[in-house]
């Protein structure tokens, strides 16, 4: 292969993998630098540097000059005991952490010492000088976000489709093999089910492990399209709970609550996102610990519930039923919390029937971010800028908007709500064509449909409603039915929080 050719893929490459770094947003800890001579031509040279203790994640970028005479460097690390992995040319930038690692590297701890950058020259003429640079980061535990996680898939806002609970080989999922035997279905399955779907996001949530990571980042140049979102599903004797964007080694052995305080101070401290996921199921021998039950749950540090389950839905048939998860994340509503409702199908075969109850995609959470980026998607969950589209389809869109005077608010947000004309709220419904919105939670006695409630009309219709202001605090959801009567779109609430008059 010409080496012109060799330099433009190891370019592209170069350029697939920079989302994946974690440390580009600041100065790097470290610059190496120095020369090369005609004498180094097929030599090895090992660059030494200090690795600190303490340190979670080690991210490398690399240049050097010369290339337009033909000068090649290759590229490899070393740890204190062992190689830590060799790319040559095909990366200018790598990452290994002990859950995950670029691709040629090898995920592991990261001990503190003496470690070498290895720099091998295929080629240098004999006249010819060359410089080389590499900028070191040093990442630690409280300030680590995953490796998966900036760059944007899309920089634009807008609504996002995705799922946040699904397994893996790397748990207990399974599919079949291409002679029909039952295995441990690899990670790359659940990516193309997931991109056939049409999502935008996934979270990969295997149970108690974040092995799974490793395979994302080798993954994730390729279907650069779909958001990938490092996850695994605490798994207690007491609950389980889903946890999204850190990696980092996190102890799922929840004895009490004490114990539930530190996971829940690891997660905070790592920049995370914690759900409680399908809380009403029940637990027993059939599924240990699968409903919540954990003593002095402190609700409040929770951003968000799973109320719509694929496994429920599939048991029970309906997002209502017997096993959903709306009246415990309601009943937190009316505690005075500020919870965000998500869905996720809790898939274990991505090659199952799609359109069916915990195929992957039923149902989908559908978040209003303000880009498809794994920092973006997490703060809109936390803000409550979502809906839960029950049966998983591609363009059905609930959107709500409040305005009261020059106040305005979507799902998730608080309105404030002067002495005046009463707050007008509009939604927005696509793809329930002669379905009903409904209206839920402790201020739904004092919101009115303008013109009176009928059957969406149309392919999308918007219809206007009035709260009136009763000068307390009160949640209010919208949610749809389709003409049978059956739950489809459930939607986040809006707070009304009165301002009190001017003296």
């Amino acid at each position: 292969m010409p080496k012109s050719l060799i330099a433009i893929l190891a370019a592209l490459v170069a350029l697939g993998l920079g989302r994946l770094a974690n440390a580009a947003d600041r100065a790097p800890d470290l610059v190496l630098t120095g020369g090369l001579t005609g004498a180094d031509h097929q030599t090895y040279r090992e660059i030494p540097f200090k690795l600190p203790a303490g340190v979670t994640r080690l991210t490398v970028a690399f240049d050097y000059s010369g290339r337009d005479q033909h000068t090649t460097i290759d590229l490899g690390l070393k740890d204190p005991q062992r190689l830590r992995g060799w790319s040559g040319g095909n990366k200018a930038r790598f990452t290994l952490a002990e859950t995950d690692a670029t691709p040629s590297y090898l995920p592991g701890p990261l001990p503190a010492g003496t470690w070498r950058l290895v720099l091998g020259v295929p080629n240098i003429r004999k006249t010819a000088t060359a410089t080389y640079e590499a900028k070191i980061w040093f990442d630690r535990a409280g300030d680590a976000r995953s490796a998966l996680a900036e760059a944007p898939i899309n920089p634009a806002p807008g609504w996002y489709r995705g799922d946040l609970h699904l397994h893996t080989g790397h748990s207990d999922g399974t599919c079949l093999s291409h002679r029909g035997a039952k295995v441990p279905c690899p990670v790359f399955k659940s990516l193309e089910a997931a991109r056939a779907r049409g999502l935008d996001f996934i979270a990969v949530t295997d149970h108690n492990t974040t092995s799974q990571a490793d395979a994302l980042r080798e993954l994730a140049p390729y279907f650069d399209d779909l958001l990938l979102i490092p996850g695994r599903e605490l798994t207690t004797f007491q609950g389980h709970a889903n946890i999204f964007g850190p990696v980092a080694p996190l102890d799922f052995q929840i004895r009490g609550p004490a114990d539930l305080q530190r996971t829940l101070d690891a997660v905070d401290a790592a920049h995370g996102l914690i759900s409680i996921n399908h809380p009403a199921m029940p637990s027993g021998e059939a599924c240990m610990g699968c409903g919540w039950t954990a003593p002095a749950t402190p609700f409040a540090r929770f951003a968000a519930i799973e109320a719509v389950n694929g496994g429920a839905l599939l048991v029970s048939g309906r997002a209502d039923g017997p096993l959903s998860g709306i009246p415990f994340w309601e009943a937190r509503l009316n505690a005075g919390l500020r919870i965000t409702a998500i869905g996720g199908s809790d898939n274990h075969d991505a090659g199952a029937a799609p359109g069916l109850p915990s195929a992957l995609g039923v149902p989908t959470t559908v978040v209003h971010a303000a880009a498809l980026s794994q920092t973006e998607i997490l703060a809109a969950i936390r803000a409550g800028h979502v809906f839960v589209d029950i049966e998983g389809s591609r363009d059905r869109l609930l959107e709500v908007e409040a305005t009261a005077g020059a106040a305005r608010a979507e799902m998730g947000d608080v309105l404030s709500v002067a002495p005046g004309p009463p707050p007008r709220i509009q939604v927005r419904v696509r793809g329930v064509a002669g379905g009903r919105i409904g209206v839920s939670g402790d201020g739904a006695g004092l919101v009115q449909a303008v013109g009176g409630d009928r059957p969406l009309a149309g392919a999308e219709d918007r219809r206007d409603y009035l709260a009136a202001a009763d000068g307390r605090d009160h949640w209010v959801r919208f949610d749809v039915r389709d003409p049978t009567g059956k739950l489809v779109l459930l939607g986040n609430p809006i707070y009304l929080r009165p301002v009190p008059p001017h003296p």
